[in-house]
């Protein structure tokens, strides 16, 4: 059986970017399309090339890289990270009195998009809650073990001096009122039941205490009570873990002519910054390339970063450079951004995506054994 050389491989896994074309975009490593050549999947081949590569790590920002896995298993991580994990939002609001110029759904909406965290063992211990519906209204009901309790009650008062100010022409509200202005530090969190011992330490609060809710004036005030429940993102946005999880394919430079003096200048700022270096032409550059003779010491553009590239395609539309550079993407090359709400670290998102992907993948191997019995 033909075995394709390594350099043949490569070509075959890259995507082709052009001035105004994109090619090779369907990949070719299944079972038939190469005469000869057994593409059958294979997990120890599997095991050998993927790889998992982490480029930057935060709490709330992550970026890595997935090599040598296939798009559609890809856009599954992304696409359950944005949807299908589990998280802590607010629910219902009973609004007792708001005589805010913030209408009541619109508070409601507010409230429900802050992101809330708390400790991971006590939202991994809650349950589902069921909205009770017409025909079994009793199926919902409220408790220690599936709902979380939080309140917001402030007023807007006039401070000592407040009027004197305006008297004499002050317009800054810090300095004429207080708890004008209504942010997420100020939901409190009443736990009950169990929920005393499991948020002790870590009780639930906005991840963000900063977040403005409202702004009130003297004599205007809002009070309500909030429930708060674990939902996914498929059912509403404000559900969603990730503020975004996104994947792009590694971008690829191939000079395959000499760019030097001032050209390489040029070419340099066609791409974003560090991803092409200057280096000076040295004896053995010469040797490789007899066109540069005379030429040493002058710079000369070379591959630094090509990670940080956007693909923008400005090089090609210069003349004297669409000879000289071909650019790309590596097929099987993900670079996953994802970006915490603050419920769970970033890293944790992926991990747990791979563990639901797994539970799906347990679910139809089952409902295939019971149709093939």
């Amino acid at each position: 059986m033909p075995v394709p050389s390594a350099e043949e491989l490569t070509k075959r896994k890259r995507v082709e970017v052009g001035i105004e074309t994109v090619s090779n975009q369907a990949s070719t490593d299944f079972p038939g399309h190469w005469p000869g050549e057994s593409h059958e999947w294979d997990i120890e081949h599997f095991e050998k090339k993927f790889d998992i590569r982490f480029h930057k790590y935060h709490p709330h920002d992550a970026e890595f890289s997935l090599v040598g896995i296939d798009t559609s298993v890809a856009n599954a991580f992304r696409r359950i990270m944005l949807a299908e994990i589990p998280t802590l939002a607010i629910e219902t609001v009973f609004i007792n009195q708001n005589t805010s110029i913030v209408q009541d759904e619109v508070l409601a909406h507010r409230l429900g998009l802050i992101p809330l965290q708390g400790s991971k063992e006590g939202l991994d211990w809650m349950r589902w809650y069921h909205q009770p519906t017409e025909d079994d209204p009793g199926s919902g009901s409220p408790s220690d073990y599936n709902c979380v309790q939080l309140h917001l009650d402030v007023k807007c008062e006039w401070q000592e001096d407040g009027l004197k100010r305006v008297a004499q022409g002050e317009t800054d509200p810090d300095r004429l009122y207080t708890g004008h202005n209504v942010y997420a530090r100020d939901i409190v969190y009443t736990p009950t039941g169990k929920q005393h011992d499991i948020f002790d330490k870590e009780p639930i609060k906005p991840v963000h205490p900063q977040i403005l809710i409202a702004k009130l004036r003297p004599k205007q005030e809002i009070t309500l009570m909030m429930h708060a429940v674990k939902g996914v993102g498929q059912d509403h946005a404000k559900f969603s873990p990730v503020a975004t999880a996104s994947y792009r394919l590694l971008p690829t430079i191939d000079i395959t002519k000499p760019i030097v003096g001032a050209d390489a200048k040029k070419f340099a700022r066609c791409f974003p910054r560090k991803v092409i270096a200057l280096e000076e032409v040295t004896a053995q550059d010469v040797q490789e390339h007899p066109e540069l003779k005379g030429q040493e010491g002058e710079a000369k553009a070379v591959v630094a970063d090509p990670m940080s590239d956007t693909v923008s395609r400005e090089c090609l539309r210069h003349a004297e450079f669409k000879a000289k550079v071909k650019l790309g993407r590596v097929r099987d090359h993900f670079i996953f951004r994802v970006e915490s709400t603050g419920q769970r670290d970033s890293d944790e998102l992926f991990l747990e995506s791979v563990r639901l992907l797994k539970v799906k993948c347990q679910r139809i191997k089952r409902g295939l054994n019971e149709m093939m019995r």
